[in-house]
């Protein structure tokens, strides 16, 4: 089998290629120097060349904020580039794993939210990505959906980095209480996607690490595990408007992931745990 992963500038990019090269499996990471998603007949030349087995699609515009100021651009990467690397897996009969978010949802609720029940993103972000999502279930028969959310790696930016930087300046920080979700390591998604695009068992998905905390209870953890004296104080969501309408519920069942006879991921402390002695190293 032979894997085209896009977006491998990125942190989940990164990590899956490197879950891919550690178990010698043939693969080509690209990222927008090798081509643009949103130019239909560059993709569709690539992958014609290249002719991949399968693609994990990791490639996103996901600056959820400047999404909403600029709709369109995100629209043409998120909906438009995804349905353009669907039209190609099509053309070459390459199987296709598209990685979404927990942001297609509309966050209501405490409930932990299903694979099949309804969609309802509240931000231009989650409706590009929903884009995304029908594209591929309109054009391909062999594929996954995978959900994620509060992503974090070792290649690029994220809320672990962002919080660590902010302790070097600050004795205190603001940070949000009442959204609540899972964290998600991309060091333990990658070998997970890994698996799953090896095999036949195709469909909608949702993938994080374990068990559920605040925006506030993550950083918490953080600055507990980076040994950083830091005040943490709770605020709501009307304290801290943003541009975009985040979910407050992010919780995402992953049932199905046993079902299929997945694993699921470590709980999300352990993986932070494990995150910061990779960044200390």
């Amino acid at each position: 089998m032979k894997v085209l992963v896009t977006g491998v500038a990125g942190q989940l990019g990164y990590d899956v290629c490197r879950v891919l090269d550690g178990r010698g499996i043939p693969h080509q990471g690209v990222d927008i120097a090798d081509f643009d998603i949103t130019d239909r007949e560059a993709v569709h030349t690539y992958l014609l060349d290249s002719r991949p087995d399968a693609v994990i699609h990791c490639s996103a515009w996901t600056a959820v904020d400047k999404a909403e100021e600029f709709p369109e651009q995100a629209e043409a990467v998120n909906a438009g580039g995804t349905q353009n690397i669907a039209l190609a897996c099509k053309e070459i009969g390459a199987k296709m794993l598209y990685i979404s978010t927990d942001y297609v949802f509309p966050g209501s609720g405490d409930r932990f939210y299903q694979p099949d029940d309804l969609t309802g993103p509240l931000s231009v972000y989650g409706k590009t990505k929903l884009g995304g999502e029908l594209a591929v279930q309109e054009i391909l028969e062999r594929y996954f959906i995978v959900r994620i959310s509060w992503v974090f790696g070792k290649n690029g930016n994220n809320f672990v980095k962002t919080m660590l930087k902010i302790a070097e300046s600050r004795a205190e920080v603001n940070v949000v209480c009442d959204q609540i979700g899972s964290p998600t390591y991309t060091a333990d998604l990658a070998p997970l996607l890994c698996d799953m695009i090896q095999t036949e068992k195709y469909g909608v998905y949702h993938a994080t690490n374990e068990n559920v905390c605040s925006w506030a209870e993550f950083a918490e953890e953080i600055f507990r595990l980076a040994g950083k004296k830091m005040t943490v104080h709770p605020i709501p969501t009307s304290e801290y408007p943003t541009t975009a309408v985040r979910p407050m519920n992010s919780r995402m069942s992953k049932d199905r992931l046993e079902q299929a006879g997945f694993c699921r991921l470590p709980d999300w402390k352990n993986a932070l745990a494990r995150y910061i002695e990779e960044l200390n190293q």
